[in-house]
């Protein structure tokens, strides 16, 4: 289904345009549904493509990352794709050398130390030159997807970068980053305006390239307060939705909805929904309902079941994601969890999760 041999534009038309008109806040008949890590390693056959490549390698080919977007489609009728990618290819960009370490994760050769070291990354980024691939991939992937359901693209935000490369990988506390933020906020800044702005390039090519939506992940907004988020987090936040929107308009590119996805950040709700964002993401451990009271109905919000529900027996699954519609209603909104999947979940379950939205959303829109 992936081959390289298409023209770049003239995509197919898109069937399912559920994700989009939700996003956009129009009318559905059922709530649509995705979910983040759909493209993972909870599938067999994820992993029997992923067997021989090195992660990275992977993420460098077109090909392979069509293969591994479309195969969740294959099996449940989810209602967005999402490119298969990591958020790391950014520092990538900027000269950074990242690997993948078996039971390790993400590792840095050479993480941030000292002031010093934002001198050795790349000042300006030409991100078709370092990011074309993943652009090749998402244009493939939109042809291969022959218009069955919109495709989403993605970057991780300045703040969830910017903690990686100074940690060196994944961290419980993020002390070493987080310390920055308190000894060296001038090069903080430095260095969070240098990954926004690549941010919003890459952002603006990944639309040009095909993609119909895109999300921002702040991942590691937990480990912020109010105070440290409202400085070094929410500013970038915000400009990049802005600045993508302003860029899309000059290149005359399809204005496409952005979701912000800023884990664990309940404390800045409020300022999420009036950052330019026409959806905002939940994880699990906030109300729907008093996500729906900060954020105000002009936003949709997308979310949260605990990825964990999924581990409990099938019917059970059904009463989670009932409850779960109750709560935010089937309009203005976009289920998925509150997280990515993880790599022992059942698919089974996971189908029997994008059934129950299709199914308790249609009853409830009906009556």
């Amino acid at each position: 289904a992936c081959s390289l041999l298409r023209s770049p534009k003239g995509f197919p038309k898109l069937k399912n345009d559920t994700f989009l008109r939700a996003a956009r806040g129009e009318e559905t008949e059922h709530t649509p549904v995705w979910c983040m890590r759909q493209a993972g390693r909870y599938l067999p056959e994820f992993r029997e493509t992923r067997a021989t490549q090195d992660f990275f390698a992977t993420c460098r080919s077109p090909k392979l990352c069509c293969e591994l977007t479309l195969q969740p489609l294959r099996r449940f009728p989810l209602d967005a794709a999402i490119i298969f990618s990591d958020i790391l290819v950014v520092p990538q960009a900027l000269g950074m050398e990242v690997v993948m370490v078996p039971g390790k994760g993400p590792t840095f050769t050479e993480p941030l130390k000292e002031v010093e070291d934002l001198l050795k990354l790349r000042q300006k980024v030409d991100v078709t030159a370092e990011l074309g691939y993943v652009f090749q991939a998402i244009t493939l992937t939109r042809h291969s997807l022959e218009g069955k359901v919109p495709l989403i693209g993605f970057s991780g935000a300045p703040w969830t970068l910017m903690s990686y490369m100074i940690e060196g990988g994944g961290s419980s506390t993020m002390a070493k980053a987080k310390s920055w933020l308190y000894r060296h906020p001038e090069a903080s800044h430095r260095l969070l305006r240098l990954l926004a702005d690549v941010i919003i390039d890459y952002l603006v090519g990944q639309v040009a390239a095909g993609a119909q939506a895109l999300q921002l992940f702040e991942s590691h907004a937990g480990h912020l307060g109010p105070e440290l988020f409202q400085d070094f987090a929410l500013p970038y936040i915000r400009d990049i939705a802005q600045a993508v929107k302003s860029k899309l308009k000059e290149e005359a590119l399809p204005l496409v909805p952005m979701i912000i996805f800023a884990k664990d950040a309940h404390y800045a709700l409020r300022d999420l929904g009036h950052a330019s964002y026409e959806v905002v993401g939940l994880d699990w451990t906030i109300r729907p309902q008093e996500a729906r009271a900060q954020i105000g109905k002009d936003v949709t919000l997308q979310g949260n079941l605990d990825p964990c529900a999924l581990y409990a027996p099938k019917e059970k699954i059904g009463e989670l994601v009932k409850k779960m519609l109750e709560g935010f209603g089937t309009q203005r909104y976009i289920a998925n969890l509150g997280h990515g999947l993880y790599p022992d979940m059942n698919p089974e379950h996971v189908g029997a999760f994008v059934e129950a939205v299709h199914a308790h959303s249609r009853h409830i829109n009906k009556h």
